[in-house]
Order: structure tokens, then sequence, then C-alpha cells
């Protein structure tokens, strides 16, 4: 005790006290929420630039320039173009990587070398992907695709004055390669499937030049990249 007052009365006073001079504080501290909307509203005029709509850039077909496009403005399309040589590519190379996929399952239960059975898987891993998105390109735009049941040769655009088919071991090579066995087996496999190789090189050659869809080009390239790789190491295996 204080001057007679109990310390908790003294502190009750001096809390009833601050909260009498808040009001006033409050009242005199700065403007009006009206005056401050006003400052704020004449200050974004006068100093900031008000943000403008984005703009959007569209990248043009190959070989042409990109659009700007403008908030206000309708959707520009993008061009999506594909050809002939870019279907007749992959109906063709559809049945000719099927067979390719036949010839290496053979060579599981066939081959002598382990480096022609290693081969055969390597090239069975590539090609069967690639079977698949060839055939998700076709059906994206409700073109036929090859069926396993098919004669190939239904899909050789050779026979309507366009690029041809090329590489395809005959009905006779096939059942020559079926019956073989030991080191006979490895080298018909080698040869066959070194001139098989070179065929599909060869397809993708014409559609890199004559197709005009990137992602045909894409595949063509990949197959021109992979399979003269593996034709490199196959005449090795037959010279060695």
């Amino acid at each position: 005790m204080v001057s007679g007052i109990p310390r908790t009365y003294r502190y009750a006073a001096a809390l009833v006290g601050a909260l009498l001079v808040l009001p006033a504080c409050s009242e005199d501290s700065g403007p009006t929420p009206e005056a401050k909307t006003e400052s704020a509203g004449s200050a974004g005029t006068a100093g900031t630039a008000t943000p403008s709509a984005p703009t959007v850039i569209v990248p043009g077909a190959p070989g042409e320039a990109a659009k700007t496009v403008g908030p206000d403005e309708p959707e520009v399309e993008v061009e999506d173009p594909w050809n002939h040589a870019d279907v007749a590519f992959l109906q063709m190379m559809i049945p000719h990587h099927a067979q390719a996929l036949a010839m290496s399952e053979l060579a599981s239960t066939r081959a002598a070398d382990p480096r022609v059975r290693r081969l055969a898987d390597r090239i069975h891993a590539a090609q069967r992907p690639e079977i698949l998105a060839m055939a998700a390109w076709l059906e994206e735009h409700d073109i036929e695709v090859p069926r396993a049941a098919e004669d190939p040769s239904a899909y050789d655009h050779g026979q309507h004055g366009h690029n041809e088919m090329q590489g395809m071991l005959s009905p006779e090579q096939m059942a020559a390669l079926e019956r073989a066995s030991g080191p006979r087996f490895d080298r018909l496999f080698l040869q066959g499937m070194i001139g098989h190789h070179e065929g599909a090189i060869a397809m993708s050659e014409d559609v890199a030049r004559d197709g005009a869809h990137v992602r045909v080009t894409e595949i063509a390239s990949d197959v021109i990249v992979t399979q003269q790789d593996e034709i490199d190491v196959m005449r090795r295996m037959l010279g060695g």
C-alpha cells in the first residue's frame, strides 16, 4: 500500500485512464478511412501506371514466325500439319518393326552366340515402344492402324506411286530363319537384320525429306540413329 491506496486499485485506475485516452488518440492520429481511400486512389493514379493485361506468344508452324495474341483477341489455333508421307511411313513401319520383333524372339531359343541374344533383346526393347507410339499417332488422327494378322504388303505405299516399304524379309527368308539354329541362325539373323535395318533407315530418310509432322520426323530420327548403331555392331560381329 502506497499513500493509503491498495496496489490493486492503482492498477485498475491506470487501466481505466488508458482506455479513456485511447479514443482521443485514435481520432487525432491519422486520416479517416475515407481519406485513406481517396489518398490511395490519387496516389495510384498519379504515381503508378495501371498494369497492362498479359499477352500470349503462340509458336508458329515450322518455318513460320510466332504470333502475339492480346487478351481481347480470339485464340489462334496452332496448326498441326501432316501429309501422306507421314501416314505412309507409320503404316509401313509398324509391320516392318513387327517383323523385327518376330526375328528377335527367335533368337532367344535358336542363337548360339550370347551377343546375338543380347542384341536381339536390345532390338525388341527399342522397337516395341516405337510400334505403340506410331499406332497412337495414327489412332489420334483417325487413320487405320495395321494389324498383326494383316499382310504387310497391304500397307506398302510403293504400290500407289509413293515411297515403298524397304528391307522386309521374304516369307522364304523368314522360314529359313525359323528352321535354323546355332551358328547358322546367328549368321542368317545378322545378315537379315542388317538388310532390315538398312530398309528402315531408307524409309526414315524418305519421311524426313517429304514428311510434315514434327513428331513423325522425331520418330524417324530415332530410327536412323538407333538402327545405324546396331548395324555397325552386327557388321563387327559378322566380321569376327
